[in-house]
């Protein structure tokens, strides 16, 4: 009896391989040339980027880094900064940077980096320069979202937040929430919530610890309060089911969940105030 041969349709062959991790795709790309042309292709890459977004295949990263951007992080140190994708491990080192700091701002203030997406030209940008105000410390989250990257700033005489549109390429500013205290008594981090801006409040001091997660919509709104958590010292990014990770007294790496109030130890340890955590996508987007 003849052998049949069953003919996969293209199509449907690179939706099959949309669904597979980064790691395997890099393998087969050496199976035929088609298929690495296909890898290569600004639809594949996105097509494959949203099957993980929809099916929330998020990574974690320890880090020293700002970011990430569709996967790809910003590494820096002094003024040296380079684009990392983990996913592919591609890296690529940038150019020297021409845009002029405002000569009446001490250089040292510029110590926040944000990388972004320009949607309109398909392209990724590192902006290092804020005209106007001072970019207060170093971001503890990813403050790239949708298309802007935020900073907590300090202007005249108050505190702000400043905004960077990565299309237009201009700044604006918004104010902060409203949450009762006083930033001498509170502090207070920008992230990433589901799309939309996200503020995160909670106590400097004590050791029975609050939680309240403010997001912008239009206006300021609180999305909920966390009460009561003791042995923590601060927040560090929520994972896929709404869970916080934390930094313990002990500065270590503790889960928590909101619905039973259990705090898990996941046995990493790191020195005070350095460990920092990242949920990325992957994705297989080139950068050299």
């Amino acid at each position: 009896m003849p052998e049949t041969r069953v003919e996969v349709p293209e199509m449907v062959m690179l939706e099959i391989l949309s669904k597979l991790p980064v790691k395997s795709l890099t393998r087969f790309r050496c199976v035929c040339k088609p298929w690495c042309s296909s890898f290569q292709t600004p639809h594949f890459i996105t097509k494959h980027h949203r099957n993980n977004l929809h099916n929330n295949n998020l990574n974690l990263l320890l880090k020293r880094c700002q970011g990430p951007c569709n996967g790809l992080l910003c590494l820096h140190d002094a003024d040296k900064v380079a684009f990392w994708n983990p996913s592919t491990r591609e890296f690529k080192t940038l150019p020297q940077s021409t845009v002029q700091r405002p000569p009446s701002v001490d250089s040292t203030s510029f110590d926040c980096f944000g990388i972004g997406f320009d949607s309109q030209s398909g392209d990724y940008k590192v902006e290092i320069s804020v005209p106007g105000v001072e970019p207060y410390g170093s971001p503890l989250f990813n403050n790239y979202v949708n298309g802007f990257y935020y900073w907590r700033a300090t202007g005249d005489s108050d505190h702000l937040i400043l905004s960077f549109d990565m299309v237009n390429e201009k700044f604006s500013t918004l104010p902060l929430p409203e949450f009762g205290g006083s930033l001498a008594e509170y502090y207070l981090e920008l992230l990433d919530f589901n799309g939309l801006l996200g503020a995160i409040v909670y106590p400097r001091g004590g050791t029975d610890k609050s939680f309240d997660l403010w997001v912008m919509n239009g206006s300021w709104t609180k999305q909920f309060s966390i009460e009561s958590l003791l042995g923590v010292e601060r927040p560090l990014g929520f994972w896929k089911n709404g869970e916080l990770f934390l930094d313990s007294s002990d500065h270590e790496l503790v889960l928590f969940d909101p619905s039973t109030r259990e705090l898990k130890n996941l046995g990493i340890h790191a020195y005070q105030e350095t460990m920092q955590i990242i949920a990325y996508v992957e994705r297989l987007v080139p950068i050299n």
